[in-house]
């Protein structure tokens, strides 16, 4: 049963048994809508040749929606009280996703971010509501500071924003990049006051819910490109090293990332952001993977107008760079011994130099993932210590 309005205060971080709820479930999935739209919009640029513009619009597009999931499930992760007026507000966030979908394909085909950015103010506004109420209800006077700057630095943040819309076209990578760093300063400045009381356990299921999710989207993405490519041009033998290859690559991408639990590392504020928000590059490696087998199967039945190379190395450098970020912000933690620790960098490597393996690339690039989990595995039942992380 729904609660009435109750005071929205924070949750206890030693809070047992704390899972993430359905109406986050429901929110993650609602904003692997707008990602599977910046996904086809990428796998279109680069197909017809502007990869360049491709990847910068992909980049931006994805900051806005990885990092309004992102403060929601910090915040969640502190407040949520799953009162009606919090389940309406997080509702709200949810139509302001599903509006930023919307202006994906005109923010890639006709550069204009006029409906990505109204979208994104909607999810904005809703979240400096939340930390307004928090703020109304915080009996610290750290905390309530630590809301207030909150509330304050998103809605000034939305002011800078605007600059993406009138500012001439060559000039908005660099408001990009100053509006990104001001949107990442938000929280180190606000929590210099007082810390959040997020759930190490919930915020570690949070995030690895939303890459099983990403993933997930990677495998439809990729079957329905496959599909496409078998019933409209009968090129069975061309796609299935293709299929077997993205396969093999998405299962390991999930068995690297879930291999040791991650909440182990979350044990201060520093370390815990550097973790979170290493998983912009994370998750959008993780969604261009499947976006590089579309490109790849369009290049194979000769829809992508760009070489065998320039397809393989779409699915290539997102599949290296995720495991090398995963390694990096992780794994690496985890591992005992130089072998165990050169298993992940040396993999992604290796994936990348299989991008010269022509029509064969993905397929060997999926062995070679294959290959550094059962390595790890192996590696990790010779050395007890590590025993259960293997890869």
């Amino acid at each position: 049963m729904t609660r009435p309005l109750l005071p929205l205060t924070a949750r206890s971080r030693g809070e047992a048994h704390r899972a993430a709820t359905p109406l986050e479930l429901f929110f993650d999935l609602c904003f692997v809508v707008a990602v599977a739209q910046a996904g086809a919009e990428l796998v279109h640029a680069v197909a017809e040749g502007h990869a360049g513009s491709g990847i910068a619009n992909y980049a931006m597009v994805f900051f806005a929606i990885w990092w309004a999931w992102m403060n929601f499930s910090w915040f969640a992760s502190a407040y949520d009280n799953d009162d009606v007026l919090y389940r309406v507000v997080t509702l709200v966030q949810i139509a302001g996703v599903l509006i930023l979908a919307a202006g994906v394909s005109r923010a890639f085909e006709e550069h204009d971010f006029l409906v990505v950015y109204l979208g994104y103010l909607v999810m904005r506004l809703a979240l400096a509501f939340q930390w307004t109420r928090a703020a109304r209800h915080a009996t610290d006077p750290g905390e309530r500071t630590m809301c207030h700057r909150y509330a304050g630095g998103v809605l000034l943040c939305q002011v800078g924003w605007l600059g993406l819309l009138l500012a001439p076209e060559p000039a908005r990578p660099w408001v990009f990049l100053v509006m990104a760093l001001a949107e990442l300063a938000v929280p180190l400045y606000a929590e210099r006051a007082s810390t959040s009381a997020w759930h190490a356990h919930h915020i570690a299921e949070r995030y690895g819910l939303f890459t099983i999710i990403v993933l997930g989207e990677t495998v439809a993405a990729a079957t329905v490109a496959v599909k496409s490519g078998i019933v409209e041009n009968d090129a069975l033998d061309e796609l299935l090293p293709i299929a077997a290859g993205g396969l093999l690559l998405v299962f390991a991408a999930w068995w690297v990332y879930f291999v040791v639990p991650a909440h182990d590392r979350l044990t201060s504020s520093r370390q815990a952001f550097l973790w979170g928000y290493g998983h912009y590059l994370i998750l959008m490696s993780a969604a261009a993977i499947g976006a590089g087998l579309e490109i790849a199967v369009e290049q194979a039945v000769g829809e992508a107008h760009v070489s065998t190379l320039s397809a393989s190395a779409a699915v290539t450098i997102p599949s290296a760079l995720f495991l090398l970020l995963v390694w990096l912000l992780h794994a690496r933690y985890f591992k005992v011994g130089t072998a165990q620790q050169l298993v992940l960098p040396v993999a992604a490597l290796a994936i990348l130099m299989c991008s010269f393996a022509g029509r064969w690339a993905v397929l060997a690039a999926g062995l070679v993932a294959a290959a550094a989990v059962v390595t790890g595995v192996a590696l990790t039942a010779r050395n007890p210590a590590t025993r259960g992380a293997g890869a």
